[in-house]
């Protein structure tokens, strides 16, 4: 029997990623919820990107399931749930997975690999890092509309998978370096909330430099506490980690010539974190902004308008509506704490 996968945690970057894998010939199973297994249902599954690549596999072409009973059969185990959701799919896999299924963490934030691994002594875990943006389109497409390729921790045990990412044009980049790899990836992930209280697409928000003074605020900070902990982040786009804040502060004029690579964003790529509040559920906040004020807590310091963002984000899930340009976003961050 043909080694098969499991994408468990099938919303948008898990469909696509298995979507991709399907088109290439792998024996894929996608788990996930009931909604995303209507819209394949409705739509088949359609996947498109910037290289203008078109892939729709008909419904009875994605097995897809709802229930964690699926993972019995695989032999690796590809984990795209919300970081809020790790300790539990931690424990469907324990319950389900065969001992000895690899297990691949893709997933956003810090450390969810390591939980992973805490909570699955009987298997091994990976960290992964997915550096593109995937959204649920009008028209049922899952359109992948940034750039960028994955990342894996690197180990021997994904030797036999390597052709199959490759073939799905998701060719797997190892690194030794995991831990900065992950925190490089953070910084970029630090304007998903920019992005989802902006309201606007990727490419417009980032054009606008009063947006992109905020994301410069965010990375200085966090690299500040990055210092204090001795962990240098990685580089894991164009543009190397300190000269992030730099480039995001010039002139719009200046910075469209400059950092045109960075805005080769479809138009209408948005962040996770936006189709998070627009749907109502809970963002992954306190794993993108909300890791940088955990570390610099650690540390005996602050991150204060790291801090003030995680707090404007929770308001927006607790139904606030209020709506931030470039400019009163930028207020909003270094506002002066409130006195008590």
């Amino acid at each position: 029997m043909a080694a098969r996968i499991a994408v468990f945690g099938s919303g948008s970057i898990g469909a696509y990623v298995g979507g991709a894998l399907l088109h290439a010939g792998a024996a894929v199973t996608l788990i996930g919820r009931a909604r995303m297994q209507q819209r394949i249902a409705e739509h088949g599954l359609v996947l498109t990107d910037l290289q203008q690549r078109r892939i729709r596999l008909a419904p009875d072409q994605v097995p897809y399931r709802t229930d964690p009973e699926a993972l019995a059969d695989a032999d690796l185990i590809l984990v795209t749930v919300k970081s809020s959701d790790t300790v539990q799919a931690a424990q469907a896999i324990g319950q389900h997975a065969r001992p000895g299924a690899l297990v691949l963490s893709l997933q956003n934030g810090i450390g969810n690999a390591t939980t992973l691994q805490q909570l699955l002594p009987d298997h091994v875990v990976l960290g992964g890092m997915v550096p593109f943006n995937v959204v649920q389109t009008d028209d049922g497409r899952l359109h992948r509309g940034t750039q960028g390729e994955l990342m894996v921790e690197a180990s021997p045990l994904l030797d036999p998978w390597s052709t199959a990412f490759a073939t799905a044009h998701l060719p797997l980049i190892a690194r030794d370096d995991f831990v900065a790899v992950q925190w490089g990836k953070l910084l970029l992930n630090l304007n998903n909330a920019i992005n989802a209280l902006s309201g606007l697409p990727l490419k417009t928000q980032l054009s606008q430099r009063a947006f992109r003074r905020c994301l410069a605020l965010l990375i200085d900070e966090a690299l500040s506490v990055l210092d204090a902990a001795g962990i240098e982040p990685a580089q894991v786009a164009k543009i190397a980690p300190r000269r992030l804040p730099i480039l995001l502060r010039l002139p719009d004029w200046l910075f469209t010539r400059i950092a045109a690579q960075m805005l080769r964003i479809d138009p209408e790529a948005r962040s996770s974190m936006w189709e998070d509040l627009q749907a109502g559920r809970r963002t992954e906040i306190d794993y993108l902004n909300g890791a940088v004020v955990a570390l610099a807590a650690s540390l005996g310091t602050t991150a204060p308008a790291n801090a003030r963002l995680v707090e404007l984000v929770r308001r927006r899930e607790a139904g606030n509506r209020t709506a931030f340009d470039g400019v009163s976003l930028w207020h909003a961050l270094t506002a002066a704490p409130a006195s008590r």
